[in-house]
């Protein structure tokens, strides 16, 4: 198969877990013997080289659109004023995305179109209206987030009432969006089963399948070389996220006070690119701010408890999926976990609200959970679930059940009104 995967950004270096997700299914299917273009919006922030996924082999072919996505007040003003879409998919609609998509789909022959995520589902829409699409080439949305359902939950925790206004309208008129964009795909893949239900509730036709993000095991191999230094915790994820920064805000205000009077040599680690200020700044005893780490894997194994404190989001936590790759006992919350085969208690700890997550952390301290036993059942799990060949082949059959004739009488794909 010729699969065309359109991106949002360039999926490399896979250090967080969008790019990890894009680049796992890309190079697995590169493995599995089929071709891949890779039509990526270069982004200021993610910029690459045209030679970046090189490695790959001849059997990916990278094109690069170089868009300005960057956010500005002046441009999020003028959207709010003069535009019905949401700021953060608008930064993605650009003239150029589509002339190079007409022109690889005039002189290409592709199976299947597969758009990664809502900030590029526009594009679905505008092939079909613009008839660029054969009938026989088929579009798929991988849904990496119901991306409303985040922005309802933050503004809804939102104290400022300027900054929940502003929330309110990026969350109703992505949901009004979604609701346009997303039903017009020939298949969705949610990245959890909590994510197909919603957007089932969308009003997405099937086939919505779960397809959940997978662990590269042989980049998660552990360092023998590497031990975890005892009475340390550590948090890892993209901090320019606001989910992530409302995750670490709480955890610094709700949990860490408390917890590091009791045990003052307790040390918490916090990792993760383009913090804010207002994060870099804060002064909290025995906590280190690492910024962004090359290697995920190998700071992951400097360090003990895993924490994710996500109180806002959708979608999966790659990162959850890595530690528990590399062995680690991770601490989350319920939302943290979404789209997890977790067990709590087993291969996962889940622990709500400020009260329940001190309780566990001193039983950590205590020595009162079995870490060495909660990470050897979360390695077995992202063996058995999360192994990125089972994952890519689920996204081969999601193809070829598509590529199937049509039964004799089914109407033809027609485009959105």
């Amino acid at each position: 198969m010729h699969i065309l995967q359109l991106c949002p950004r360039v999926p490399f270096p896979p250090h967080d877990g969008g790019a990890i997700a894009m680049y796992d299914v890309a190079a697995g299917l590169v493995r599995a013997g089929h071709r891949v273009t890779l039509l990526a919006i270069n982004t200021p922030k993610h910029r690459q080289p045209a030679d970046a996924l090189a490695h790959l082999g001849p059997n990916l072919r990278l094109v690069l659109v170089d868009v300005d996505t960057d956010i500005s007040a002046f441009g999020a003003l003028k959207n709010l004023l003069l535009s019905r879409k949401p700021y953060n998919v608008a930064r993605f609609i650009e003239r150029e995305v589509c002339d190079v998509l007409g022109r690889l789909l005039a002189s290409e022959e592709f199976d299947i179109i597969q758009c990664e995520g809502t900030f590029v589902a526009w594009y679905n829409e505008w092939l079909d209206y613009e008839e660029f699409r054969p009938e026989r080439t088929k579009t798929v949305l991988r849904a990496h987030n119901v991306e409303y359902t985040i922005w309802h939950m933050l503004a809804k925790r939102e104290a400022n009432p300027l900054k929940q206004f502003m929330l309110r309208v990026m969350a109703n008129r992505l949901e009004k969006f979604e609701r346009e964009y997303l039903t017009y795909f020939d298949a969705v893949a949610a990245i959890t089963e909590d994510d197909a239900q919603r957007l089932r509730a969308l009003g997405c036709p099937e086939p919505v399948v779960f397809i959940p993000a997978g662990a590269d095991l042989e980049r998660l191999q552990p360092d023998p070389s590497l031990r975890a230094k005892p009475r340390t915790l550590f948090m890892i994820g993209s901090l320019d996220w606001l989910p992530n920064q409302e995750g670490v805000e709480w955890l610094l205000r709700e949990v860490w006070p408390t917890f590091h009077a009791e045990f003052p040599d307790v040390e918490l680690h916090l990792a993760g690119r383009n913090a804010p200020a207002h994060l870099l700044n804060r002064k909290a005893e025995n906590v280190i701010m690492h910024g962004f780490v090359e290697s995920a894997p190998a700071f992951m194994q400097q360090y003990e408890l895993m924490l994710v404190p996500l109180l806002s989001g959708g979608g999966m936590r790659v990162k959850i999926v890595e530690g528990m790759a590399l062995g680690k006992a991770i601490l989350s919350t319920t939302l943290g976990a979404e789209g997890i085969v977790a067990h709590n208690d087993e291969n996962l700890l889940v622990r709500d609200g400020a009260a329940a997550w001190l309780d566990a952390l001193r039983a950590w301290y205590r020595g009162e959970i079995d870490v060495r036993g909660i990470g050897a059942a979360a390695a077995r799990t992202a063996t058995d679930v999360y192994d990125n060949g089972r994952v890519v082949q689920r996204f081969i059959d999601l193809y070829e059940r598509l590529l199937l004739p049509a039964p004799a009488g089914t109407p033809a794909h027609s485009p959105p009104a």
